[in-house]
């Protein structure tokens, strides 16, 4: 019989708890403008939703065909990134009481991120979410970031739980993908409407294919708590 207690929740952080592609987006294309790129928008940005920094990054490096390093990009963004969001970072006010719910009710949780460890500590501080999710897995600290299952499976390794215990919150195909990849379940809020017919999705358990004006922490908590199918 699955519990409460014996869940462990693990969030992702851009897209899903805060709306934080503004941000990213707008630290990309500066970074980008920096090397002769100027006609970086925010439709082309939407297609590395989901992906790593360091993933974006080598991709655009590639299609843009930039010379510099991609840890020089990488460095550039991050630092970037961190001044805008240390001005304003906007949780969805959904997922913050969504967490609150899940901590009172002694629900373990973690986060795991495409984002390098500094910046996730610096978005969880700046929104007072660091005093209700005090752990958290960087892409940078494993082999291979979403859509692989890397990320997931060391979150929950570092928490003690198996992956069939696990429910994963995401809001893009790959990190739903990466998910279903893991073994785990998953609760799925698309950022981009238009995704919440991807493949990807079809895996997850549910899916609010609204997006966050769909999300009902009550909904997301009851199935959480339900006993996870037989495999």
């Amino acid at each position: 019989m699955s519990t409460a207690q014996n869940t462990l929740v693990i969030f992702d952080l851009d897209g899903t708890l805060v709306d934080s592609e503004p941000n990213y987006y707008e630290a990309g294309r500066r970074v980008l403008a920096q090397y002769g790129v100027t006609d970086f928008d925010w439709e082309q940005h939407t297609r590395f939703i989901g992906i790593g920094t360091r993933e974006t990054l080598t991709a655009l490096r590639r299609e843009y065909g930039i010379d510099a390093p991609v840890d020089e990009l990488l460095a550039a963004k991050n630092r970037a990134y961190l001044e805008l969001a240390k001005e304003r970072t906007d949780v969805f006010p959904g997922m913050r009481d969504f967490v609150k719910r899940l901590h009172a009710a002694g629900v373990p949780m973690t986060v795991a991120s495409g984002s390098s460890r500094e910046t996730i500590g610096a978005v969880l501080a700046a929104t007072g979410l660091d005093a209700l999710l005090t752990t958290f897995v960087s892409a940078e600290e494993v082999a291979a970031g979403k859509p692989e299952p890397d990320i997931f499976l060391e979150a929950a390794r570092r928490r003690g739980a198996a992956p069939a215990d696990c429910v994963v919150l995401e809001d893009a195909p790959p990190g739903a993908e990466a998910a279903h990849r893991a073994g785990m379940r998953c609760v799925a809020i698309p950022y981009v409407p238009g995704t919440a017919s991807d493949p990807a999705f079809a895996t997850a358990g549910l899916l609010f294919a609204g997006g966050q004006s769909d999300f009902s922490a009550e909904a997301a908590y009851d199935w959480i708590v339900r006993p996870a199918p037989a495999s």
